[in-house]
């Protein structure tokens, strides 16, 4: 069976692999289009063995709401070089994963990758694009968002994005905004102190303790000492205690509290590749 240059640019445009992959492709299949679809498959798979290897430390990280702003969704989508996460069609299918994450509302990673995109799963898309691209790919991260009100950022570069929930409906987007890059500028690990794990704070009093029996301090002042220590640390790892980016004087919580004292924040996410 023959083939025409019509079926090889179709064959691209299905799999977006090379011309030449292509052709190459519909000749093995002679000329039969489902079967070379196939094997443009295939080779993805063996493509995507043969790199299992190799490290995907680069790659796109992407945050977006649905249209009512009462959902969420962040993926990481990672791949070999900088110069593939560039790439803007990388980047698309990223997108595209993100869009299914936000329809489907997906509880977890896994459900993510199960889901449909353009009639097979997530997880082989992902590994049919390693064959397409040369490089492994893998979905690594995803993270959601429920509440009133969520908003998104991702920082120029798509290497870090934030998400962050509030208790109240159409809050304030300059406000949202603010929030949601104080949470990429200071990476907290929680919303208050009242959401640090006991067992968390337990380990940073004995740090702090073992620190300055270290330094020579009393052991009658440790626990005092330990505290002040543990007060400057919330000041640090907390959003709402945090020293407001665009105004040191104020905590995120003050800064909060003059736009709405009513407002609060219910969680974030945040993730990003340059740590």
């Amino acid at each position: 069976m023959s083939f025409t240059t019509a079926d090889v640019v179709k064959l691209r445009k299905v799999t977006g692999a090379g011309m030449m992959d292509c052709k190459n492709a519909l000749g093995e299949a002679d000329g039969d289009f489902d079967r070379a679809l196939e094997i443009i498959r295939e080779k993805g798979k063996l493509v995507a063995s043969k790199r299992a290897d190799r490290e995907a430390t680069e790659g796109a990280v992407l945050a977006k709401t649905t249209e009512d702003k009462k959902f969420g969704a962040l993926v990481v989508l990672n791949c070999e070089t900088d110069f593939v996460a560039k790439n803007e069609n990388f980047v698309a299918f990223a997108d595209s994963i993100l869009n299914v994450a936000l329809n489907q509302k997906s509880e977890n990673l896994d459900g993510l990758k199960g889901q449909d995109l353009d009639g097979r799963t997530i997880e082989a898309q992902v590994t049919e694009q390693t064959g397409v691209i040369g490089e492994k790919l893998d979905l690594s991260y995803y993270g959601k968002i429920d509440a009133e009100s969520v908003v998104s950022y991702i920082h120029p570069g798509n290497k870090l994005a934030t998400l962050v929930g509030f208790n109240k409906a159409d809050v304030d987007e300059h406000v949202a905004k603010d929030v949601a890059m104080q949470v990429a500028a200071m990476a907290p690990v929680s919303v208050d102190t009242d959401s640090i794990p006991q067992e968390v704070i337990d380990k940073e009093l004995e740090i702090a303790k073992e620190k300055f029996r270290l330094e020579g301090k009393p052991e009658a002042m440790l626990d005092k000492i330990a505290h002040g220590a543990l007060n400057k640390w919330y000041k640090e790892v907390t959003l709402l205690n945090q020293a407001f980016i665009k105004d040191g004087k104020i905590s995120v919580k003050e800064y909060l509290a003059q736009h709405d004292k009513e407002l609060k924040v219910t969680g974030f996410e945040r993730y990003t590749l340059n740590a």
